[in-house]
This record gives structure tokens, sequence and C-alpha cells, in this order.
């Protein structure tokens, strides 16, 4: 569905992506990961030419995405970030609606999946459809921003922290949502993200890069097992250690006795 080829892009005397070759098949979920400026949203961002590359080839179901015009790629995929970016001017509901409007859905069913979606993010339509973005925190919009992605049914996602500024509860209700959606609907997604434990419960693969280049792909309990790098191998632990640090809480202090210093003798020492 998505096929990439010895695609770079360079800022100046930069180079944020370095000739990666990247294949996603259709119904896939793929997160890209790394550390801060690895080039992973730069990739995100020129799948759908958002930023253009400097070098190689992005093909989308066989065809070569700068023979497309932008408005053409980008009507055919969903694109969901951290920072949302909906337009202030519009109310929630054309927000959501922006793009199956352009592409020419009737106005009785861009209403209806407008309401479907808010529902789906847990936004009661009646109270939420005709606010304005100011009116909304930022886990709301967050979640208007998801909506907008997935309003005109699209195959492909682009997904760059979707969930990033959601509270734990929404998070996971929206991680299981997502889940079982993109099987319904065999979505094919690229999803970006900082959070480990997301990565390893919702990706088919996991591809990790390090400055520009992708330094090991496969499917979660590969890159658990066999890690090929100190980076690959620091940020599978991380989820590791977390999980043993919620084990130890709920073990409490006396299974390892006085002295242990397990988290909660520790904030009592401190106390």
């Amino acid at each position: 569905m998505i096929e990439v080829r010895q695609l770079s892009k360079t800022f100046g005397a930069n180079t944020a992506v370095d000739g990666i070759d990247l294949q996603v098949a259709r119904g896939e979920v793929v997160f890209l990961v790394g550390g801060s400026g690895c080039g992973k949203t730069t990739t995100l961002k020129m799948i759908n030419r958002l930023i253009e590359p400097s070098a190689g080839s992005i093909h989308i179901d066989g065809r070569n995405t700068a023979e497309m015009a932008p408005h053409e790629l980008r009507r055919r995929i969903g694109y969901g970030f951290q920072q949302v970016g909906l337009f202030p001017h519009m109310t929630v509901a054309e927000n959501i609606g922006i793009v199956p409007r352009l592409i020419g859905w009737e106005k009785g069913r861009v209403a209806s999946r407008v309401d479907e979606l808010l529902e789906l993010m847990a936004l009661e339509p009646d109270e939420y459809r005709n606010r304005s973005p100011d009116q909304l925190s930022g886990g709301q919009a967050q979640r208007v921003g998801l909506a907008r992605a997935l309003a005109a049914e699209p195959q492909i996602l682009l997904l760059d922290e979707p969930f990033a500024a959601l509270d734990p509860i929404i998070r996971d209700r929206l991680q299981v949502f997502f889940r079982d959606l993109c099987r319904e609907l065999e979505l094919t997604v690229v999803f970006v993200s900082h959070d480990m434990a997301e990565a390893l419960l919702l990706a088919d693969r996991i591809v990790v890069m390090e400055e520009g280049r992708i330094v090991q792909t496969g499917a979660p309990s590969e890159l658990l097992r066999a890690p090929k790098n100190s980076l690959v191998a620091e940020l599978m632990e991380t989820p590791r250690r977390q999980a043993r640090m919620v084990e130890e809480l709920l073990a409490g202090p006396s299974q390892g006795g006085p002295g242990s210093g397990g988290p909660d003798e520790k904030r009592q020492e401190e106390s």
C-alpha cells in the first residue's frame, strides 16, 4: 500500500532522513519510533507531501506520489498530529466534515458521519458539534483532530502522536477503539509515537529510527527478544521497567521486607 524507496530529506547541511526504504502492507499498522530528531515525523510528512523529499520516491498503491496533485493525495489520506491544527474560524462539526465536503459528500451524510465520530470520541454531539476550537480543552481538541482524520473513511492514516495530550482513561479508550477500527476497516497506518508501551500494544510492526536511518524493523515480539543495538534495547527496556515498578507497587513494601527500598518505603522516608 505504501512503498518508500531511498527516501532522503536535507535541510541545508543537516540530513533529517537518509536514504530509507520502507514497505507498509495493506491493513498493516506500522509504528515509527526513536529519539527526538531521528527523522520519524519528517518521514511521515513526506508520505503525504507536507514536506517534499530531497531524493527518493514514495508510492501509494503503486502510484508515485510525485505524479499526483498534493490536494488529491491528501484527500485520500487521513492525517492526525499532536498539534491538532483545527481551523479556528470553523465549528467542531465543520472541522470534522471539511474533507467529506471537499470530495462531494451530500450534507446529510456529512452530518451523520460527524455525529458518529463525536460519539466514538466520547464527545456528546449536541454539546460539541457547534463549539469553536477555543472552547475545547487540549484533550478534546485532540479527539476532534482524530475524528477529522477519520471523517472521509480513508484507507490510509498518518498519525503523529495523536493520543499524547489525552488523560489516561480517554487515551486507553481511544487506543482500544483505534485497534478495533484498524482491524474492522483494514486501515493502513503509519503512526509516530514516543510511547513504547503504546507501540508494543498497537503495532503490527515497529520501525526504529536513529539519525535519519532505519536501524531495525520487526514485530514487537521480535524487537523485545532480539534488539539489534543499544538504542533498540533501551527503548524495549523502558516498558519492561515500568511494568516491574507497577508489580512492586502491587506487591507492597512487605514483599521486600524492611529496607528493601521499594517505592512506598522511599516515599515514607522522604516524608
